[in-house]
């Protein structure tokens, strides 16, 4: 296999980095062959960057399981409950946008492994606290390093792996948000087995120090972003970081020159003050308002199925009158919570698989209005009592989470990493999630009040609504991004 010999003129031209990432060899009588598999390195990236989406599934949904045995430690009121079930997610939306912008500035690797450190310093913070303050503190400090994760990990991804397959890629490694969710109620489930008592939380966060230090030491074996160097004007770097990344045996392209982006001549402004242009307005409503309007309700059924599930499905002891007690109860909703848990990872195999082919927007729009007949299915259940009532809450969290893993869930997350040029990319994305972590965060600190004084039915009825809301904004301001090139946006 060699290149085209008919034109050897293109090896002596300078081309972009996303040529030689999706260039295919031909054989040696000018015919196309198949394309080059993925390096080692490649893969590497991937998997560097699975670790941070499941690290994010494995916290935010595991407080949901803790969330009782903490409220019993401290005796937290409503109001404290609902600000441990929204720290977290406060500190993704703090450090999606304060910190992954970081990354157009500084570099995708040197972020990708500082947002690590910082996860693992109040990771292993919170197994020692003996606060409610300091529980806090920890809990947004471990938000502040996913959230930074948000933007960065998908830039490593979607700007080292070909065009036509990154959709899949960099999804497959979103859904171990969905992974990190279900081993964390599993784990949760296991703890609680084994060390029946009110500290057996710290346990549930404790065992992720580990392969979180593994992780951050991989992180630095890998290659700078090419596509970040040449845009900043660093050709001979993003030439020797490209040549790492595509590392092949027999080397394959075996001669690079890396041209100099056509925007790096004409971009004038960077950071937000480039963001809020009014050409790039419409890829920030697109990026921005479905994934707010998804994570309402994404992240308040997420946390708050252990609860809901302990409210309204039966063999829980009513009133906690001791510590086996809330265990009991909490046990029952863990395997209930798992078993919804699946559906998300069910939903984003279908993502995956379907991103690539069909495009992001369908996905999107469908989704929305998937998750919409879910909760309202589930919004059903406060009219019965029994087998009838316990029916209807699974079908329709199952639903829903099938139908929002598979759309606005993984299409948000996909999206808002590939509509904005490189030199804002890392600040689009991360704005972008930030924006959406406030519907999380309302979600989470306003659902124990809201569950209390208006009850589920009426939340979920709000929450259809938000979702079909979702579907109308994402068609309205529609941009399909299959298959495009990063060096083209």
């Amino acid at each position: 296999m060699n290149e085209m010999p008919t034109d050897q003129r293109r090896l002596d031209r300078a081309r972009s980095v996303q040529f030689y990432i999706d260039e295919r060899p031909y054989w040696i009588d000018g015919t196309e062959a198949p394309p080059p598999k993925m390096t080692g390195t490649q893969w590497l990236i991937w998997w560097l960057s699975v670790a941070g989406k499941f690290f994010e599934g494995l916290v935010v949904f595991m407080t949901g399981v803790a969330m009782p045995l903490i409220a019993a430690e401290f005796g937290l009121n409503a109001t404290q409950h609902g600000m441990v079930g929204s720290a977290s997610l406060f500190g993704i939306l703090i450090g999606a946008s304060a910190l992954g912008g970081l990354a157009d500035r500084f570099g995708r690797k040197r972020v990708f492994i500082m947002e690590l450190g910082l996860f693992i310093a109040f990771l292993t913070a919170i197994i020692f606290t003996q606060s409610f303050a300091w529980l806090i503190v920890c809990l947004f400090g471990m938000g502040l390093a996913l959230g930074c994760d948000y933007p960065t990990a998908h830039l490593v991804i979607s700007e080292s792996t070909p065009s036509k397959t990154r959709g899949g890629l960099v999804l497959s490694a979103f859904g171990f948000q969905a992974v990190g969710a279900i081993f964390g109620t599993l784990l949760g489930y296991i703890i609680l087995t084994l060390d029946p008592s009110i500290g057996a939380w710290r346990w549930m966060y404790g065992v992720a120090i580990i392969p979180a230090l593994a992780v951050f030491i991989g992180r630095f074996f890998i290659p700078e972003s090419p596509h970040w160097l040449a845009v900043h004007g660093r050709g001979k770097e993003a030439e020797s970081e490209l040549q790492k990344l595509l590392k092949r045996v027999p080397a394959y392209p075996t001669k690079v020159s890396v041209s100099e982006p056509p925007e790096l001549a004409r971009k004038k402004l960077t950071g937000y003050r480039a963001l809020f242009q009014k050409h790039n307005m419409r890829p920030l409503i697109l990026s921005s308002v479905p994934w707010f309007l998804q994570d309402l309700g994404t992240y308040g059924i997420g946390i708050f199925t252990p609860t809901i599930l302990a409210a309204t499905v039966g063999h829980k002891t009513e009133h906690a009158r001791n510590v086996a007690d809330l265990v009991h109860n909490d046990l029952i909703a863990a395997k209930g919570t798992a078993l919804l848990d699946l559906l998300l990872l069910v939903g984003i195999i279908g993502a995956v698989l379907l991103a690539d082919r069909i495009g992001r927007i369908r996905l999107q729009v469908f989704g929305f209005i998937g998750c919409a007949v879910g909760l309202f299915i589930a919004a059903q259940a406060g009219s019965y009592s029994g087998a009838t009532q316990t029916a209807l809450i699974f079908t329709g969290f199952m639903l829903f989470n099938f139908m929002t893993n598979l759309g606005p869930n993984a299409q948000t997350y996909l999206i808002a990493g590939e509509v904005f040029p490189t030199h804002i990319r890392g600040t689009g994305a991360g704005f972008a999630a930030s924006f959406a972590k406030i519907g999380a965060c309302m979600t989470a600190f306003l659902f124990p009040v809201l569950l209390a004084d208006i009850g589920t039915t009426a939340l979920l009825y709000g929450l259809v609504v938000t979702s079909l809301i979702g579907a109308v904004v994402t068609f309205f301001f529609r941009i399909e991004t299959r298959g495009i090139s990063l060096d083209g946006r």
